[in-house]
């Protein structure tokens, strides 16, 4: 085994054992799931097939998003569901064909981790190439300890489509360009972010050879065929984007949600300042207001360290990563949550690993930034297990 492939798998399971064994002692010390987020969102017979001992084990990192995830692979689609885009649940239901809950939740994990795992050697690969062994080997701790790799390896898409990603780049930067555009595709059908791939695989491309180019045509292959499923099936090709509005997601203008979330966090510092539990602009949509304050202030430092970062890739990579950052970053950016206009933004930027090539060069800060990623990554854990909303 070649070094950096050691030193991978060391990433890999040393992250990946502290998000479960976290989740595991945070869900075993609050006990059943009772909450009211449990008991009107789980579905136990999907997330809970096993009987109270493994599902100790398992069910703690199968919240929110994942019973989308593992009803979709269970029973296919229906209503709000034909919001979450088809390949992961399809891989999910090829290793379990016969639907059973507590084979699909194996495989769930699976096709996360094995993903995950190929997108850190990916990333590796790509970073090498860009920055050089050392830096590459931070970019890798750095990333797999994000607050946002919370959703790296448990059943939600999220290493999919980064390994489709980073796929896709490295194929481009290795003159891989069927490779490259066969990523494209089927990161377009893990989620509708996949397009984005395109401008920085275009920029990569330019003035190469027109065959080359027309591989990136693929790109858009998943979308389309997603988009005529839904064509079919519902009568409406785009009800992935028309479905929005149940989780209050609407257009703003480019990057509105930089002001919306800016004066979210300003209205929460003044309500957490005043002790007011009275609902304020962008306060909570049901819960308590001090806890939505509160996190529209910490969705506000997620936004500061985008920006910062975003920065720092156009200012120190090729052009392409930042042209890719900021092409990511305009979609969740420009159509804001009402409630909590920068709602989900750690789980964006959990797949946007240049920002971490970018911090992997700065000797000094990365371990201060790694420490801080981890403990981090330890509350988001217990928040999630605990069936608490995060990002």
């Amino acid at each position: 085994m070649d070094a950096a492939l050691r030193e991978t798998a060391v990433t890999f399971l040393v992250s990946r054992a502290l998000v479960w064994i976290v989740a595991v002692v945070a869900a075993g010390v609050t006990g059943p799931d009772g909450s009211r987020s449990a008991l009107s969102f789980d579905s136990p017979a999907l997330t809970h097939p096993f009987g109270v001992a493994l599902d100790s084990l398992f069910a703690p990192l199968a919240r929110w998003d994942s019973v989308w995830y593992l009803g979709i692979a269970h029973g296919g689609y229906d209503g709000a569901s034909s919001a979450f885009f088809p390949l992961y649940p399809l891989l999910v239901r090829a290793l379990a064909p016969g639907g059973d809950p507590g084979a699909l939740l194996f495989a769930a994990y699976f096709v996360a981790l094995l993903a995950l795992a190929g997108a850190l050697l990916l990333l590796r690969r790509l970073a090498e190439l860009e920055l050089g062994a050392d830096a590459a080997r931070r970019s890798v701790w750095l990333f797999a300890f994000f607050p946002g790799a919370l959703w790296l390896g448990v059943p939600y898409s999220e290493s999919l489509f980064l390994l489709l990603s980073v796929g896709a780049l490295y194929s481009a930067r290795t003159g891989h360009w069927a490779w490259a555009g066969m990523c494209a595709a089927l990161a377009s059908g893990t989620r509708s972010a996949g397009i984005v791939l395109l401008v920085p695989l275009v920029m990569m491309w330019w003035r190469g050879r027109a065959r080359d180019l027309a591989w990136l045509g693929l790109a858009p292959a998943g979308l389309a065929a997603y988009s005529g499923y839904l064509a079919s099936a519902r009568g409406d090709a785009f009800a992935y984007l028309h479905l929005q509005d149940v989780w209050f997601r609407s257009f703003a203008g480019p990057f509105g949600a930089v002001v919306d979330g800016t004066r979210g966090a300003w209205d929460g510092l003044l309500q957490l300042a005043s002790g007011s539990r009275a609902h304020v602009y962008f306060g909570s949509a049901g819960g308590d207001p001090l806890i939505a304050a509160a996190h529209n202030l910490e969705l506000f430092g997620f936004l500061v360290f985008a920006v910062v970062a975003a920065a720092g890739v156009l200012r120190r990579l090729p052009a392409a990563y930042g042209a890719y950052v900021v092409a990511a970053l305009a979609l969740p950016l420009s159509f804001p949550v009402g409630p909590q206009p920068l709602m989900s933004l750690p789980r964006f930027l959990g797949v946007l690993f240049p920002l971490f090539m970018w911090i992997a060069l700065h000797r000094r800060a990365w371990r201060v930034a790694l420490v801080a990623f981890a403990l981090l990554l330890g509350v988001f854990t217990v928040r999630y297990a605990t069936w608490h909303w995060v990002a």
